[in-house]
């Protein structure tokens, strides 16, 4: 109405509108704990190989079920090592790099799996049903990885999106900077994509280590426990935990006669 000159000022302009949450992923698996569900497969069996091999694909690239359940056999180009995910989210297509450990998985399910199993000759879907007839919907895609989180212990409820938020946190800790992560992910907006960085600490448990005063007091008592190690004079546990507590204790005695 302020636009077509029917009131001389909006009314509403000094509203604020509510924002979306931003909650952060409740749960980030490890790389030794992403491991530990990747051997979960039975390797002797078909359904297995196949299993491992998503499970591998996943992890390496980060993209969606429904993405993962839209790959084809000729979405893989194995020379340059890259997945096209095509009418992503936001119906966009993408590009994403393919680990050469998710390859070697690829190329060995194709190989010795996919031709094993297919019945429907006009089949393209990359991942199929062990039936054979159909490609795995994302449905299918949340179970077999769900059944696999499950079997782990790690977690009790969580699939796809556990290897995706794993992959875009690791990537992150280990200097990727955020604009790849973006890219690979997909996402519209880079703010989508900083909600890692609020997941990532190790980079902060570092400048915390170093430039806190209680953190450097213990490394100097550490250094003294090595340099002991060193000449021979070895210290237990237990003496250590000691010389820790009679420090923290002369600490708090002098803060109170401060006082």
């Amino acid at each position: 109405m302020t636009q077509q000159n029917l009131l001389l000022a909006n009314p509403a302009a000094d509203l604020e509108l509510p924002r979306l949450e931003k909650r952060l992923p409740r749960y980030i698996l490890s790389v030794d704990e992403v491991e530990q569900v990747l051997a979960l497969p039975d390797l002797t069996t078909p359904g297995g190989i196949r299993d491992r091999t998503l499970m591998e694909v996943l992890w390496s690239t980060g993209i969606r079920r429904s993405e993962a359940a839209g790959l084809e056999v000729y979405s893989l180009d194995a020379n340059r090592r890259t997945l096209t995910i095509v009418q992503g989210k936001g119906k966009q297509d993408r590009v994403v790099p393919v680990g050469e450990r998710a390859l070697w998985w690829i190329q060995r399910y194709l190989h010795h799996v996919r031709p094993q199993v297919q019945v429907n000759p006009h089949c393209k879907a990359l991942f199929i049903a062990l039936d054979g007839v159909e490609g795995l919907g994302p449905n299918g895609i949340t179970n077999t990885v769900s059944h696999y989180m499950k079997a782990s212990g790690l977690v009790a409820h969580g699939s796809c999106h556990l290897f995706r938020h794993a992959m875009a946190t690791q990537m992150l800790e280990n200097g990727a900077d955020l604009r790849w992560i973006q890219s690979m992910l997909g996402h519209a907006s880079v703010e989508s994509t900083q909600i890692y960085t609020q997941v990532s600490v190790r980079a902060l448990q570092a400048v915390h280590a170093t430039t806190h005063p209680a953190e450097r007091d213990a490394e100097v008592l550490t250094d003294d426990v090595a340099a002991g190690i060193n000449s021979g004079d070895s210290l237990s546990a237990e003496s250590v935990f000691t010389r820790l507590s009679e420090k923290y204790r002369c600490m708090a005695k002098d803060d109170n006669t401060e006082e």
